[in-house]
């Protein structure tokens, strides 16, 4: 049977009305999503266990807020020229606010100040001395840090006897706080060790840490102690004096996680590991890039909502946690990461 025309005009309206709806649903959906400001943190590598723990604390943050979209990516080598460029894809995309873990702050530092230029929020970690940012946030303050390391070193050599240190890159800014405030520390306080061989480059890679400590063992056969500072230091570092039978005679301290070390804490080869949870790290970068998308700043005494950020210090536009723990064979099983 033919239609009439006022069926078609029902059938017309009914449709429209539909389209409309359809539409309204189509627009709402996006401008709520539109509301959350961007969040992304340019870490120093993409795979590296240290900082997938960190993306863990992000991923945790993203879930939770209901203002901000937080994400994390990495360059594929630890190199400061694929960081810049990661970077500047991020500034592309128009993001609000970026976190940083500098691997070369000179080479960061042309595409740091276009980010703030641009009117992004920058917030650095593990990077103190980046001239162009609005705040770095610290686990701790370095040279504090470098020098319970040293303690920590000279407790396992029984104070005297030669030693070596690591870091990731002659470039890291952190790294070399706590190596150089380690070393000055024991020109002062343990004056019957003594440093070898300068500071010894690994890249941030086990394998290279590995090699320079077999070499290390071979050029200084009296050699008793190392100390690393990128994660897969104490990984190499430890290998090598196990192979080498020396792990009884040689104390290897450093930063790393007990998911990397374990094995060797149990055997001794390691003995003592030190690290802040960068999965808290990864939060409280988001927390600070929030407060500043919201107008707000940090100050000293402020609470971050955070384990080891309760109650931080501020000192000129670097903010300072308590936030590092010691980690041996005898309480290593507390860290699951």
């Amino acid at each position: 049977m033919k239609p009439t025309r006022s069926r078609l005009l029902g059938i017309r309206a009914f449709v429209l009305t539909c389209t409309a709806a359809v539409g309204l649903l189509a627009i709402q959906t996006p401008a709520d999503a539109q509301q959350k400001k961007t969040i992304a943190v340019a870490v120093k590598l993409a795979g590296d266990p240290w900082w997938n723990r960190m993306e863990e604390g992000l991923k945790e943050y993203d879930k939770e807020s209901s203002t901000v979209h937080v994400f994390m990516q990495g360059p594929s080598q630890a190199d400061g020229a694929l960081q810049a460029q990661l970077i500047e894809d991020l500034i592309a995309q128009k993001v609000n606010a970026i976190g940083i873990i500098p691997l070369s702050p000179q080479t960061l530092e042309p595409v740091i100040a276009k980010a703030r230029a641009a009117g992004i929020k920058v917030v650095t970690h593990e990077g103190s001395t980046q001239p162009t940012k609005d705040f770095d946030v610290e686990a701790f303050d370095n040279t504090d840090y470098g020098r319970h390391l040293m303690d920590e070193l000279a407790k396992g050599m029984g104070e005297e006897g030669e030693y070596a240190v690591f870091v990731g890159k002659l470039t890291n800014v952190s790294h070399n706080q706590w190596v150089d405030a380690a070393v000055a520390y024991q020109k002062e306080r343990y004056p019957k060790m003594k440093l070898v061989a300068g500071k010894n480059e690994s890249n941030e890679d086990a394998a290279t840490a590995y090699r320079k400590t077999q070499e290390l063992l071979v050029a200084y056969p009296n050699i008793k102690g190392f100390q690393g500072s990128s994660s897969n230091d104490a990984v190499g570092i430890g290998q090598a004096v196990e192979e080498a039978g020396l792990a009884s005679k040689t104390t290897v301290v450093g930063t790393s996680l007990v998911s990397l070390t374990g094995n060797l804490l149990k055997s001794g080869a390691v003995d003592t590991i030190n690290f802040w949870d960068p999965k808290l790290a990864g939060k409280v970068i988001a927390v600070i890039a929030e407060r500043l998308l919201e107008g707000k700043t940090v100050k000293t005494g402020d609470d971050l909502g955070v384990e080891g950020y309760k109650s931080v210090v501020v000192k000129g536009d670097v903010i300072y946690g308590s936030a590092w723990v010691d980690v041996t064979k005898e309480n290593m099983d507390k860290y699951k990461f």
